[in-house]
């Protein structure tokens, strides 16, 4: 593993464009970008300093994509998952010491993957039909996908696709699913900031190395989010899809002992 100096040419030859990734998916681009930034700075650092840079960055990364979209919400999506992402918040630092993050990378990734080509069969396939008709909220759903989600995120930086898994089928307009997207993560990445410095990750070192890279975080967000305003629902969902499968073949990656 290299060690860095700032300013550091090799440093920055990986984190410039993990951020950046980071931030259009922050921006509304969707979860794959996202599940790219952590393994792209590891390779330059630790996976838990990786971890550490990132969440000031993406606390950073909230708070333009909350101005971003301040216009924009679906309350009742952000109040049927918040309960469950915060008890798995909870769940996942209890619990993290002991439960594997390459199985839960597993699970989320086959659960989204199987979601995902659901999705194309019956969109795209000889059998394809009408698109299904949006579904409704269910609380015991909810729960378990957001829990999943707020654990994911905790353990394994992996809560976009519970998230999708759980929201996408419900068919809001383009703009609502990304405002409450975006205050649903600034929320989840608020509250880890609690465990992360009990476990002693966000020193001065880390900070200091966060505060370099802001500037890319804010324009990567405001890029995202510029893009996402101009898709119409039928570009819009068959993208969030697409960029969930390759989050999901990505994280199947990560959790395979190769």
């Amino acid at each position: 593993m290299l060690s860095f100096t700032l300013p550091d040419p090799i440093f920055f030859a990986a984190a410039i464009p993990a951020v950046a990734l980071v931030g259009l998916s922050k921006g509304g681009l969707g979860g794959a970008f996202a599940l790219m930034g952590v393994p792209l700075l590891a390779l330059v650092v630790t996976p838990v300093d990786a971890a550490a840079i990132f969440l000031p960055i993406l606390i950073a990364m909230d708070l333009v994509a909350l101005y971003a979209w301040r216009h924009f919400n679906d309350r009742k999506l952000l109040l049927m998952l918040l309960p469950g992402c915060l008890i798995g918040i909870g769940l996942g630092w209890a619990t993290s010491a002991y439960v594997p993050d390459d199985a839960l990378r597993f699970v989320i990734a086959m659960s989204m993957i199987l979601f995902a080509l659901r999705y194309f069969l019956e969109t795209y396939g000889p059998r394809r039909t009408q698109p299904p008709a949006p579904s409704k909220h269910k609380r015991g759903p909810a729960l378990f996908w957001g829990t999943l989600c707020g654990y994911g995120s905790f353990v394994a930086h992996a809560g976009g696709p519970p998230f999708q898994i759980y929201a996408l089928p419900l068919r809001l307009d383009p703009k609502r699913y990304t405002g409450a997207s975006v205050r649903l993560f600034a929320i989840v990445n608020a509250v880890k900031v609690i465990p992360y410095v009990a476990l002693g990750a966000l020193d001065s070192r880390n900070l200091t190395t966060s505060l370099t890279l802001l500037p890319i975080a804010f324009l990567s967000t405001l890029a995202g989010a510029w893009i996402i305003r101009r898709l119409k629902p039928e570009v819009f969902y068959p993208l969030a899809y697409g960029l969930g499968l390759l989050a999901a073949l990505k994280l199947l990656y990560d959790s395979l002992p190769i």
